[in-house]
């Protein structure tokens, strides 16, 4: 068990090395950012041009379909050179939500050309007397990303296809069990942004979350086997285990401690609480 902080976590989820990246654009716009080992490897091929110090898609691609088979055939390239399994989910190439996509791209590609990820995460939470509960979710031992690790009652990635209302009622029944009536209760808290180097690349994610306040008679269950087991804990243990320790899968952290700072969970008396706010509300914006 590692001694973490709140702090620790923010800082783990915004560590970017930003000399080690060169910017991609697609059509003039900036989509991703590219690891220079990626990089070699696009360059190699006649889609990807270097111009003004930037990676760029090749002009003559100039629809989304030709985009997405020109990164189609690159993605496979680059699975090769990573050792890496693509996944089969499509994302969109996009910079915020409800952008018309550039291109598409494998779930799995998305931190190798630094494009936007984007996903949904609610809280389940119950109020006995005056005290606050969380379900908390233990992720399988066959997850590819943080397997055994501690989670958010729902959580998922977003792709191509879905709202983020359809999104989140499909996760929902997948990882816990719970309806469409249900979860339509969950009430939006917004989103968060971040920037994390990892898998081979930079992850650009902004998770759309929600708070549940969930039925005392309904206990969630897993339908898809991407979760272990569920527990009920007290939010300030569960806080306790935040700031002290890796438990969570890396990005839940930051979900819970929004949750904390709204639910005066931690409080404007903990010595980190300004930064803290500060921290998570750029992440806001």
């Amino acid at each position: 068990m590692r001694n973490m902080s709140f702090i620790d976590h923010i800082k783990n989820c915004t560590a970017h090395n930003k000399t080690q990246f060169t910017d991609f654009c697609i059509d003039h716009r900036h989509v991703g950012e590219v690891r220079q080992d990626s990089l070699e490897i696009l360059l190699e091929t006649s889609d990807f041009l270097l111009e003004n110090k930037m990676l760029v898609l090749a002009p003559f691609l100039n629809s989304a379909q030709a985009r997405t088979k020109a990164l189609k055939q690159a993605i496979n390239l680059l699975a090769a050179h990573h050792n890496v399994k693509l996944t089969g989910e499509i994302y969109p190439v996009i910079e915020k939500w409800g952008d018309t996509p550039y291109a598409e791209i494998d779930r799995a590609a998305i931190p190798w050309f630094g494009t936007k990820g984007f996903g949904v995460h609610a809280n389940g939470f119950v109020r006995k007397k005056e005290e606050i509960y969380l379900w908390i979710a233990k992720r399988d031992s066959s997850r590819l990303i943080d397997p055994n690790k501690l989670d958010n009652m729902v959580g998922g990635g977003l792709p191509l296809g879905l709202t983020i209302e359809e999104n989140l009622a499909k996760e929902a029944w997948e990882e816990a069990g719970l309806d469409k009536k249900l979860i339509s209760l969950a009430i939006s808290t917004g989103s968060l942004s971040y920037k994390r180097d990892m898998m081979k690349g930079v992850r650009r994610d902004t998770l759309f979350t929600f708070d549940l306040e969930m039925p005392d008679d309904i206990t969630p269950a897993c339908t898809d086997g991407e979760v272990e087991s569920f527990t009920l804990m007290p939010a300030q243990e569960v806080a306790k285990i935040v700031e002290a320790t890796d438990q969570f899968k890396f990005n839940c952290n930051l979900v819970l401690i929004d949750f904390f700072l709204r639910h005066n969970i931690i409080s404007t008396a903990h010595k980190d609480y300004d930064a803290l706010e500060k921290a998570i509300g750029l992440m806001k914006k």
